[in-house]
């Protein structure tokens, strides 16, 4: 027979007696302090595995997506590239063209002078600089022999001192390397010349692409519009003109900042007295196109030529006036010029530059940054459509609307009245 405590149950062991502090029962040894799974856990857990489940099949399919899109554009380049460079041609040519077709000129007729005005304007900055490259390329070769022998000479004294043989031997190698190699540098450079003739071919297909995009150039954004439906129509419309815009922005933007450096640089350079001063501004003007790293490349350009023309503190000074306009063309010239610009972050440039140069070259590397704000653009778009922010309305407060019948479509903007209790834009 057991005896009963005062106060105490049969239900309540004496390994549960309450505590002083509240009525929590004594540690059992072996227990820990993480909270005992609830009933819900399985079930919510499930659910989160299969929405990662879903999610991760989601961006296995949109990265099959892009790959394959990629590998499709990479089999059509040959196509795509006279195209894309024509359109690039035409934002250039545009403007007198519609100067001219605004004033009754047909637009073939119209069409025909501005892009044999361009022609004549590029081969007559060829005929310029050809000859100056010609009658001083001997010059600096000769310089440049010079300099070679300066630096063995320089080698061969203190604190190298390297002797007249060791020098001729390093020079003998590097001459037997290049005679060993001489298939293979044969076959890079037949390889080179089946690409300049393949550029030459795109190029041509350019031009005539270009004449086509500015003859018949606005029946493009109504033809667009005609093959989606009619909720997409305005959408493509504006799209297209928002594209269309951007790229005309980039090149205006980038010619004139390629202009004013090659201005700068040609002023610098023709008062040090460094040669081929025309052929060194025309390769400053074109490297503007391609951002940073075409500044970069023309610059060094320059910086060679004076050293190997005018010695070691001509070049510094060059190197000095080059990063001086670079300089102010990055901090103070594109603010103002761009404004808001592309808005596209420099790391993003240096990026879509890179990987472009990779991929295709120094065509990849010149259409990098225009394709990259192409995306921009789209991307854009698509999200302020999502958050509801109309972006088909133009900045000028009108809006695109897709008309016609089977005898043909046009796009008529229409001005949209802002809403009462907001201010006009």
């Amino acid at each position: 027979m057991r005896l009963r405590l005062p106060g105490r149950t049969p239900e309540q062991p004496e390994s549960a007696t309450p505590d002083r502090a509240g009525g929590r029962p004594d540690a059992v040894e072996g227990a820990t302090t993480a909270p005992a799974p609830s009933a819900g856990r399985g079930p919510k857990l499930q659910a989160a595995t299969r929405k990662l489940a879903v999610a991760s099949g989601q961006l296995l399919l949109i990265v099959a997506a892009v790959v394959l899109v990629g590998y499709v554009l990479g089999k059509l380049w040959g196509i795509l590239l006279p195209v894309v460079l024509g359109l690039l041609f035409a934002t250039v040519l545009w403007p007198p063209t519609r100067f001219l077709r605004k004033r009754g000129w047909p637009p073939a007729l119209a069409s025909a002078v501005v892009l044999l005005g361009f022609l004549a304007a590029f081969g007559g900055v060829i005929a310029a600089v050809a000859p100056q490259v010609g009658s001083q390329v001997g010059d600096l070769i000769d310089q440049a022999t010079t300099g070679l022998q300066d630096i063995q000479e320089w080698l061969s004294g203190p604190p190298f001192n390297l002797g007249e043989d060791q020098v001729g031997q390093a020079v003998d190698d590097a001459i037997n390397s290049l005679q060993e190699n001489a298939q293979s540098i044969a076959g890079a450079a037949l390889t080179g010349a089946t690409v300049v003739g393949n550029s030459l071919l795109n190029l041509i297909l350019a031009l005539l692409l270009v004449f086509f995009f500015l003859k018949d150039g606005p029946r493009w954004v109504p033809w667009l519009s005609a093959q989606t439906g009619p909720r997409a129509a305005p959408h493509v419309a504006a799209l297209s003109q928002k594209t269309w815009a951007t790229l005309s922005e980039f090149i205006r933007q980038q010619a004139l900042v390629g202009f004013i450096d090659a201005v700068f640089i040609g002023i610098g350079l023709l008062i040090l007295g460094v040669p081929l001063v025309l052929p060194l501004a025309v390769l400053t003007f074109l490297g503007g196109f391609i951002p940073i790293i075409g500044a970069f490349v023309a610059g060094a350009f320059a910086v060679l030529v004076a050293l190997v023309s005018q010695g070691f503190t001509t070049a510094l000074i060059v190197l000095a006036l080059v990063v001086l306009v670079q300089q102010i063309e990055g901090n103070v010239l594109q603010p103002i010029i761009q404004g808001r610009g592309l808005n596209l972050h420099a790391a993003v440039v240096i990026l879509a530059v890179t990987a472009g140069s990779q991929l295709a070259g120094i065509t990849g590397a010149f259409l990098a940054v225009p394709v990259a704000a192409l995306i921009a653009v789209v991307y854009r778009y698509v999200r302020d459509e999502l958050d509801d922010k109309s972006p088909e309305v133009a900045d000028d407060g009108t809006r695109p609307r897709v008309t016609g019948d089977d005898a043909g479509t046009e796009v008529v903007h229409d001005r949209v009245e802002p809403p009462e209790d907001q201010p006009d834009r």
